[in-house]
């Protein structure tokens, strides 16, 4: 059919040059003024350039449209339902065409629809990826496959085998402290009337082969203070299986997920920082870049997920000879802990979700740190648990509350998480214990040292003002941000996603029984966000604190104080 369509056309073009080529002596008999012969001449010459274009143009789009037909690709994507777009070599005339082609999908007026990208490496199953990229706008490159998934760059094959995505998590804060004087002789602490703070830098690289997905993200911009001095600069490394149903098997540096407000993206957190009891939870023998060997599964109606657990990223120090037992100084004997969560929806409809959950969280080995010594004196190694936290903001390096419990052994928590969402309203809660138990080798009697206990608690109201509300994301067992389902187009009226949210945060660092006195901090919290499309949101917090005193230097008397922070995030 090609070959008959071919002939047919060049019989055409061939004729038409032959009948043109033939005008030239008759115009030239006809009229014997040079002028005229020159200009017709010079329509003849374009004319046949133009046709010996169209000649080559058609060429290689009867070529093209050949060999899409023998490989039946012609509008669809390997029966996988993609619109696409070929991206043909050489000039291109769109007013000829050869049949008609499907139309595209427009991505621009639904890219910025939907919810924020994760902060870390998306991590899908090769069924999961593929189904994304086919709901995505796309362009075909030389069998590349070019889009968005889920707002994120990716390119993959055309059976998407092979993948990589790059993505960004950037939080830029800025504010300062009202009201929050030092009393008596404290000293000041770094509570700045204005600073700013480059939060989170993470650039997301992920590599695909099927169900096998490995993830890189560094992040330049870790920490309360920024600087290359005390950023993390990574945040994760880690190789993931997907080829379970509904289940990521991992192993490297990972976040391992324990409690609810741990397991959301950062990317969706309702306040600009988490409530301090659960950061606190956290960094028992999880957090960022934590060395891990695990896995989760979920489904629809409930979550679960387990992990052994080593020393994060960056924690061990430099080797060099020591006078103490083990002859070197630093972290020697490395921390080694497990978390779990099961979460679940008991109940669960368009309008409703109800949300319960138990998170458990061990360093069943604390890591021993050990200093040089001199030459005339041994150096002594101590395993010992130091919780500390910030007033929920991370604009000031100052802990108000914070303790030492030495002779520590193991660290463990544990508690409960509730959560319920009525249409746009969203409430949330957690509880947890902190039990640091003693080592007491070497102590007998009454001078046995016991179990230091810590807790606390928090209680949180989110409402969707426009957009679409909250809703419950089941690959992470929580809730996630707002979607947005019109980005910010005034002349439309159209004004994204925006969201007021209320939070009451308590933290206890101190048991009485026990002779620790770390402070007790309560944080009332109110702010608002605003997401003018799904890749970028603004943030401002008020956050106002309360803190009984704990002997230490800038909190000897008891600290108030308020804070008022915005940030600005991008999110692809």
């Amino acid at each position: 059919m090609a070959t008959m369509r071919c002939n047919s056309l060049f019989s055409s073009v061939a004729l038409t040059s032959f009948m043109l080529a033939g005008i030239a002596p008759v115009a030239e008999a006809a009229s014997t003024e040079d002028s005229e012969i020159r200009l017709l001449r010079a329509e003849m010459s374009q004319m046949r350039r133009d046709m010996q274009q169209q000649i080559v143009t058609l060429k290689h789009q009867l070529a093209k449209s050949d060999a899409t037909s023998a490989k039946g690709r012609v509008g669809k994507a390997a029966g996988h339902g993609r619109n696409t777009m070929h991206v043909a070599d050489g000039t291109y005339d769109p007013n000829v065409q050869f049949g008609e082609q499907e139309p595209l999908k427009k991505a621009a007026p639904l890219s910025g629809v939907g919810t924020p990208p994760s902060d870390r490496g998306d991590t899908m199953s090769w069924k999961d990826f593929k189904a994304a990229t086919a709901s995505d706008e796309e362009v075909r490159i030389g069998g590349m496959i070019v889009g968005f998934p889920k707002g994120r760059f990716t390119v993959s094959s055309e059976d998407g085998a092979y993948g990589f995505s790059v993505g960004l998590a950037f939080h830029e804060d800025f504010g300062g402290f009202l009201g929050t004087n030092a009393r008596g002789s404290e000293k000041a602490g770094d509570f700045s009337s204005f600073t700013e703070n480059a939060r989170r830098i993470r650039i997301p690289f992920t590599f695909r082969y099927k169900d096998w997905v490995a993830n890189v993200t560094p992040d330049f911009g870790a920490g309360s203070a920024d600087g290359a001095s005390t950023d993390q600069t990574l945040y994760e490394a880690n190789l993931n299986y997907t080829g379970f149903h509904n289940t990521i098997l991992t192993v490297g540096y990972f976040q391992p997920r324990v409690t609810e407000e741990d397991s959301e993206s950062s990317n969706d957190f309702e306040m600009m920082e988490r409530p301090a009891i659960t950061d606190a939870v956290r960094k028992i023998a999880a957090g960022d870049a934590r060395f891990s060997f695990g896995g989760l599964h979920y489904e629809k109606r409930w979550w679960v997920a387990a992990y052994f657990t080593g020393q994060s990223f960056g924690q061990r120090s430099s080797n060099t000879t020591g006078n103490n037992s083990y002859g070197v100084s630093g972290i020697v004997n490395s921390q080694t802990g497990g978390t779990f969560r099961a979460a679940g929806r008991p109940y669960m409809s368009k309008d409703i979700d109800v949300h319960v959950g138990i998170s458990a969280i061990s360093a069943f080995k604390v890591a021993e740190t050990c200093s040089a010594g001199t030459t005339t004196a041994a150096g002594t190694c101590s395993r010992s648990y130091k919780p500390g936290q910030s007033p929920e903001v991370n604009l000031t390096s100052t802990n108000l509350i914070g303790a030492t419990i030495s002779n520590a052994s193991s660290v463990w928590s544990a508690g409960p998480e509730l959560g319920f969402r009525w249409k746009k309203l969203l409430l949330k809660g957690e509880y947890y214990n902190i039990g640091i138990n003693r080592d007491n080798s070497g102590i007998s009697g009454a001078e046995k040292l016991k179990t230091v206990h810590l807790q606390g608690y928090y209680g949180s109201a989110n409402y969707t003002l426009f957009g679409k509300g909250r809703e419950y994301n089941i690959k992470e067992g929580a809730f996630a941000a707002p979607g947005v389902e019109h980005e910010f187009d005034p002349s439309r009226g159209y004004w994204g996603a925006m969201e007021i949210t209320g939070r009451y945060s308590v933290t206890d660092f101190s048991d009485v029984a026990q002779n620790v006195n770390g402070g007790r901090q309560t944080v009332w919290s109110g702010g608002i966000n605003w997401y003018p499309n799904r890749h970028f949101r603004f943030m401002l917090d008020f956050n106002h604190f309360i803190v009984s005193q704990n002997g230490s230097a800038w909190n000897n008397a008891g600290r108030n104080g308020n804070s008022l922070a915005a940030r600005v995030q991008a999110a692809f």
